[in-house]
């Protein structure tokens, strides 16, 4: 999209261009044959126009030497400029084509070698907060959007966009849904998002579905539909600004997760695989504080059950899911150890 908008500046530049030397043309043609020939001006004017274009409907009035001469000059001069116009826009006309072509091969190819990504569905206010937070995590994603400023905007940020209608089942094929890890349905209303997610549950049953909806009466009704999580920005913004007024030390602290308010601090889950070295050893055993400097707030068991602060003696088991509070680096660490290989 911003290759296209380059090559229509260009394109417009040019048509400028070319409307001012023809205008320049056709100005001096007419005064040259009213001065020369002392016609009318109206006449002096079609003699030029049949001139320029080639017509060839033959001289409007008689011609003298000198008007002949001045004529020679002026059939040179809009035949040049009429090829040339005819070229420039051929020319402007297969660089739009080629340029669509070769960009939605390479949009194509991009998004064909997307694995596990997440697809954000409209790039509104609501929508960009959500890409920097996927940028934060470094996970790959993909922008839809029907909007093609929204969109040209993406693309100008180096970021992958599809101007499409997110609702479509075969646009969600397109961007890979059934290879990504979730879908973010953030359009402007309700129904729109409403459509995005059952069209999404339909091709992929086990995707993460989270929607924004502006109606908390919508909430039951996107959950039926098959989202995981429903988000009420209005609402919940409504909440965090009382929060800092009575709670002011408990809202800077869940700001850690979001914006860090300075300090390199995050929230993160890890999943137990099989595999792990640390499966069926206790807390203590990982010493995390130690070799971290993160802490467990909760650990996700398999079944659903969330355990919150658990204790030293607790045993780590397949599939549990432990949420961590630390320092970026910290975190890395861990997850690094988490993921070692039993012997």
């Amino acid at each position: 999209m911003h290759a296209f908008t380059k090559i229509f500046a260009r394109f417009r530049y040019r048509l400028i261009l070319i409307i001012f030397l023809m205008v320049l043309t056709l100005g001096i043609g007419t005064a040259g044959f009213v001065w020369i020939e002392h016609v009318h001006w109206f006449d002096a004017f079609y003699m030029t126009l049949i001139t320029v274009t080639t017509i060839g409907y033959g001289e409007m009035f008689p011609l003298s030497h000198a008007g002949r001469v001045f004529n020679s000059f002026l059939i040179l001069t809009g035949t040049i400029g009429v090829l040339t116009s005819f070229g420039v826009v051929t020319q402007t006309v297969i660089e739009l084509e080629l340029n669509q072509f070769f960009g939605r091969r390479r949009t194509k190819s991009m998004i064909d070698k997307l694995e596990g990504h997440v697809i954000v569905c409209g790039y509104g206010r609501v929508g960009q907060g959500a890409v920097d937070e996927l940028q934060r995590a470094e996970i790959p994603f993909i922008i839809i959007d029907l909007n093609e400023d929204r969109c040209e905007l993406a693309m100008k940020e180096g970021l992958l966009a599809v101007c499409a209608d997110a609702s479509l089942d075969e646009t969600l094929r397109e961007v890979g849904i059934a290879r990504a890890r979730g879908l973010i349905a953030t359009l402007g209303s309700d129904a729109d998002n409403l459509f995005v997610i059952l069209s999404a549950r339909g091709l992929n049953s086990v995707i993460q579905l989270t929607a924004r909806i502006a109606e908390e009466s919508s909430a039951e009704k996107m959950r039926r539909a098959g989202a995981n999580f429903v988000f009420a920005p209005y609402s919940s913004t409504g909440h965090r600004m009382a929060q800092a007024i009575v709670r002011p030390h408990v809202a800077q602290f869940l700001d850690f997760s979001n914006h860090s308010l300075g300090l390199n601090v995050g929230i993160e889950q890890f999943q137990v695989s099989s595999r792990s070295k640390w499966v069926d050893r206790t807390i203590e055993e990982l010493q995390l504080r130690e070799n971290t400097g993160s802490i467990i707030l909760a650990i996700r068991r398999r079944g659903g059950h969330m355990q919150f602060n658990p204790s030293a003696e607790d045993r780590i088991e397949i599939g549990d899911v432990i949420i961590t509070i630390g320092e970026r680096e910290g975190l890395r660490k861990f997850e690094k150890m988490l993921s070692g290989i039993k012997e």
